[in-house]
């Protein structure tokens, strides 16, 4: 497994910094902003041999320039981006290595058109999902449909359970207070808002999160369950909703709440 360490950026975002324990070359994921990258990168005495890239908003790809011109590294991105500082394009079912990990490579769009993840199948299985996949929350669709972010939770809920999730903002409390609404009654939401309140008040982040974790407290992994499916129809009024349906409705719900 990699060892992953969070670098904050803006307010609320976090550049993942990969790495091997023996090794001294790191990888970065998503470098929305490239100075604190570059101070990490001086205070640890590391060599940053590889950035990867998950979509093509701002806050994930404007320190990409900086650093590339800075350290002259590859650039690993989703094909079809309209993000042009991408050297290596990626396709659904790509694999690279990454020292001696293999990424398998996920188009899972939704959030925007180009959106990808990276997952290690390793004995700790690790997730580099962006603003797909959030703590107890999804992306918003900004480019796609309901259909094809249900269709990259469907992905989610497929990897193993012990799976480590890595996204890149720290919205998990305000994800919560949402699913605790949508499911009052949800034990594990409790259970995760403490924790996660304990770790926000002493400055940690709450990440990552796990795929076990977010079959019990995301709504939006969890829109096959009774509870979800009947605060969906409270929420639109209507009384047969389809799982594509109960999805559409959490989420607008979660726009508006």
């Amino acid at each position: 497994m990699f060892s992953v360490t969070p670098i904050p950026a803006f307010s609320d975002n976090y550049i993942w910094l990969l790495k091997l324990p023996s090794n001294q070359k790191v990888a970065v994921v998503d470098p929305g902003d490239a100075a604190p990258v570059i101070n990490y990168l001086n205070d640890n005495n590391l060599e940053l041999e590889t950035i990867l890239i998950t979509h093509h908003h701002y806050d994930h790809t404007d320190g990409v320039k900086e650093l590339t011109d800075k350290y002259q590294v590859p650039v690993y991105g989703p094909h079809n981006s309209p993000f042009s500082g991408i050297t290596i394009p990626l396709k659904d079912g790509d694999t690279l290595k990454l020292w001696e990990h293999q990424l398998t490579v996920k188009e899972i769009p939704g959030h925007t058109l180009d959106h990808i993840s990276y997952f290690s199948n390793a004995a700790q299985p690790q997730l580099f999902c962006g603003d797909t996949l959030f703590l107890a929350g999804c992306g918003r669709l900004f480019e796609g449909t309901p259909k094809q972010m249900l269709a990259a939770m469907n992905h989610f809920s497929s990897l193993p359970d012990n799976t480590e999730v890595y996204c890149t903002h720290e919205y998990s409390l305000a994800n919560l207070a949402f699913a605790e609404a949508v499911e009052p009654d949800n034990a594990d939401v409790k259970d995760a808002i403490n924790q996660c309140t304990s770790l926000r008040n002493s400055d940690r982040p709450t990440l990552p999160s796990s795929i076990a974790q977010e079959k019990r407290i995301n709504p939006f992994m969890r829109s096959d369950q009774t509870s979800v499916i009947s605060a969906a129809k409270q929420f639109t009024h209507q009384t047969e909703l389809d799982q594509e349906a109960v999805f559409a409705a959490i989420r607008e719900w979660k726009n508006q709440f």
